[in-house]
C-alpha cells in the first residue's frame, strides 16, 4: 500500500520538495506519494489533522507554519526544541513527531558538496529569525572558532546568542559590529534576498578564501553579487534544500538517499 507524505505551506506552489521526494523514492525503491498542499494562514493544524485522517504518514512544513508545527508536535527532537520551530514532522500512530533537518541539511551542504571544514572557522550567520535559529546548534557542533549572529535589530542577536551560549562560542550584535572582523563562512539567513536587497554588510568582512551561502536558491541574489565582487566564494541554497529533505526521508522510511543527483537534477532543470 503506497504511503503518503505532503508539504504544508503558504504559499506554496513554487515547492521543490515534491520533485526531491519523487526522485529519493525512485531511487530507493520506496512506496510513497507525495504532494504540494496549501493551507490557510488560520488553518494549519486543521490541514495537517485532515491529512493525517486520510492516512498521510508524515508531513514537511515551510513558511510560514514552522512555529505552529513546534507547537502541534507531542514529541520533539533535541534540534527542534533547539531552534523552536519544526519543519518535518512523523505520524506515530496517536503521536506526532516534530524535527528541525535544516540545520543538518546546512552542514551536510556545506561539508561534503562544499568540501568546507566548519572546524576552527569564523562563522557569521546573517538574521535572527526562524532560518535563523534552526542552524544555529548543528553549526556549533562542528566546532567553529566564533559564530557572530548579526541582525538589523541587534537585541534579537544578542537574545538568541544567550540562548545557544551552552553549545559553543557565539555571540550577537548589529551589522556595525561587524566593522574591522572577518569570516571565513557568511550564511544569509535573512528575507533580504526575497526582497532583492543586500544587507548591509562592512567592507572587509570576508576572510581570504571565504565562502558566502545564501540560502535562497534558484536566483543570483544581491548578496551573493556582492560576495563575488568582493572576491569570495559563493554558493545559494538549493543544496541545502535536497540534503534537508534527505534528512526528513530517513527520518520518514528508515533509508538515507543519494542526494549529488537529484542536486544535478534540480540544478539542471534550472540552468
Amino acid at each position: 500500500m503506497t504511503d503518503h507524505y505532503a508539504v504544508f505551506g503558504n504559499p506554496i506552489a513554487h515547492s521543490k520538495s515534491p520533485v526531491i521526494h519523487a526522485a529519493f523514492a525512485r531511487q530507493t525503491g520506496q512506496d510513497m506519494d507525495y504532494t504540494a498542499l496549501l493551507a490557510p494562514l488560520d488553518g494549519f493544524a486543521e490541514c495537517v489533522a485532515a491529512f493525517r485522517a486520510g492516512g498521510g504518514k508524515g508531513a514537511n512544513v515551510t513558511v510560514p507554519f514552522k512555529e505552529a508545527a513546534w507547537r502541534l508536535a507531542d514529541q520533539r527532537t533535541a534540534r527542534a526544541e533547539a531552534a523552536q520551530a519544526v519543519n518535518t514532522l512523523r505520524f506515530d500512530g496517536t503521536e506526532v513527531l516534530g524535527d528541525n533537518t535544516d540545520g543538518a541539511g546546512l552542514v551536510a551542504d556545506l561539508t561534503r558538496n562544499l568540501g568546507l571544514d566548519l572546524r576552527g572557522r569564523r562563522i557569521l550567520l546573517m538574521g535572527a529569525g526562524g532560518a535563523a535559529r534552526g542552524v544555529i546548534q548543528p553549526l556549533l557542533v562542528e566546532g567553529p572558532a566564533m559564530l557572530f549572529i548579526a541582525n538589523r535589530t541587534p537585541q534579537r542577536a544578542i537574545e538568541l546568542a544567550e540562548r545557544f551560549a551552552g553549545l559553543g562560542p557565539v555571540r550577537g550584535g548589529g551589522y556595525e559590529d561587524l566593522v574591522g572582523t572577518a569570516y571565513d563562512l557568511v550564511i544569509n539567513a535573512t528575507a533580504a534576498s526575497l526582497a532583492g536587497e543586500l544587507p548591509p554588510l562592512p567592507d572587509g568582512v570576508y576572510a581570504g578564501g571565504a565562502l558566502a551561502y545564501d540560502m535562497m536558491y534558484g536566483r543570483d541574489t544581491p548578496f551573493l553579487q556582492h560576495a563575488r565582487a568582493a572576491g569570495a566564494r559563493t554558493a545559494d541554497g538549493l543544496g541545502m534544500l535536497v540534503e534537508q529533505a534527505a534528512e526528513a526521508f530517513y527520518l520518514w522510511r528508515g533509508v538515507r538517499p543519494q542526494t549529488t543527483p537529484v542536486i544535478a537534477l534540480l540544478r539542471g532543470e534550472s540552468g
